[in-house]
């Protein structure tokens, strides 16, 4: 890069903010942060921002306002407070654009980004399954490139030949299992969400964490590259793979199938993508092929897992039933986290509410929001009939 390209993240006290500020750090000269925002960790947004010398400062809780502008008091970052503020961060004059904001609260200012034409690294699943269409339709028009982040998508991204694309045969999205892979139903049905946030392998935010145990996030992920990838569902397929060492698979009519392989780490699909099209050092483990253990796969179980089938239903049923899908997980997600639901009762919330409100495809933005909106009501009145996680 001949100048350093300005970046801004969306979400930057999350796990996913902190390892891209923490590459940012490793490699100065080629980066300036130009915006930062998080919802409510004033403390640690204002830390992030006197380190790398952030232009621009969003909270999203605008009750915070005065505590941000106090703690970057006798700086010259900027600073604002309040939803539209993240879409501010979002919008500000910046080339590339980490979307790390959890959930469809990222959607206003991911959908920003894409639409003034930036680099956009989606770390942000839920905009693509709310809002697919409308994202990719943006990026078209404006010209936004979509950069893949979740480690699957990014390994399907390094190992898809577009140029080829009529001759992929299907894509594979490989999912670790999370920390119930062995566990029987009836064990988790007592799961606890100190249990289901101990996962084996990747060290993630909460709510990620408890949809890798549920395997939501493989549901979420399904939808995801059916709109990255443009291909239909049939061709894209899941296969659990405990050791997270291969994270995605394309397979080809030439009889190839490629795969990328890594240690389990998102900085490398974060520094993949805040590179591109170059590449850059990152501090992560080599992967030694000698040293490595043994390497399985195995089928999905819907019986304890049914996820990816609710995942499948919702993309056939179209994209009113996919934002109803996200909507009622994160919901029920909430529910267990505090303990008002037990931990099998999240797929059940969520196939409740996609039986009960059945929407249209959205015809606007602002309709993809209105059945967010009613997608949750209707999930919140169905936790009251399930049942609290005694463990």
């Amino acid at each position: 890069m001949k100048e350093p390209r300005r970046i801004a993240i969306l979400g930057s006290t999350g796990s996913v903010g902190q390892s891209t500020l923490e590459l940012i750090s490793q490699a100065p000269e080629h980066y300036r942060v130009e915006a930062l925002s998080a919802y409510r960790s004033v403390e640690q947004l204002a830390a992030q921002a006197r380190a790398c010398s952030a232009a621009f400062a969003a909270v999203g809780d605008p009750s915070l306002y005065k505590e941000l502008k106090e703690a970057l008091s006798g700086t010259e970052t900027e600073v604002a407070a309040g939803p539209e503020a993240l879409v501010e961060a979002a919008a500000r004059d910046s080339d590339w654009v980490m979307a790390a904001i959890v959930g469809a609260a990222g959607l206003p200012a991911t959908l920003e980004a894409v639409r003034r034409g930036a680099m956009v690294a989606l770390a942000n699943k839920e905009s693509l399954v709310c809002a697919g269409a409308y994202l990719v339709e943006a990026a078209r028009a404006s010209g936004a490139t979509l950069l893949p982040v979740d480690s699957e998508h990014n390994a399907i991204f390094q190992v898809f030949a577009a140029e080829q694309k009529n001759e992929i045969e299907e894509i594979i999205l490989t999912a670790s299992g999370g920390p119930f892979r062995t566990w029987s139903s009836a064990e988790m049905e007592t799961a606890t969400p100190e249990q289901a946030l101990a996962h084996p392998n990747w060290s993630m935010g909460a709510k990620i964490s408890i949809d890798s145990a549920t395997m939501m996030n493989k549901g979420l992920e399904l939808i995801e590259a059916v709109h990255l990838f443009d291909l239909p569902d049939s061709r894209v397929s899941v296969v659990v793979h405990p050791q997270s060492i291969v994270h995605g698979l394309v397979r080809y009519s030439d009889g190839s199938l490629l795969a990328q392989m890594g240690h389990p780490d998102m900085r490398t699909p974060i520094a993949h993508s805040l590179a591109w099209p170059a590449r850059m050092n990152a501090p992560v483990k080599q992967l030694s092929l000698t040293q490595m253990a043994q390497l399985t796969f195995q089928e999905p179980e819907d019986e304890r897992f049914p996820a990816l089938r609710l995942a499948r239903d919702s993309l056939r049923n179209g994209t009113g039933a996919t934002i109803v899908f996200n909507a009622a997980n994160e919901v029920a997600v909430e529910g267990f986290l505090a303990h008002r639901l037990g931990f099998m009762d999240i797929p059940r919330v969520v196939a409740d509410t996609l039986e009960a409100y059945m929407p249209n495809p959205p015809e606007s933005f602002e309709a993809v929001l209105e059945i967010d909106r009613e997608a949750r009501e209707h999930a919140r009145a169905g936790l009251g009939q399930s049942k609290v996680a005694t463990g």
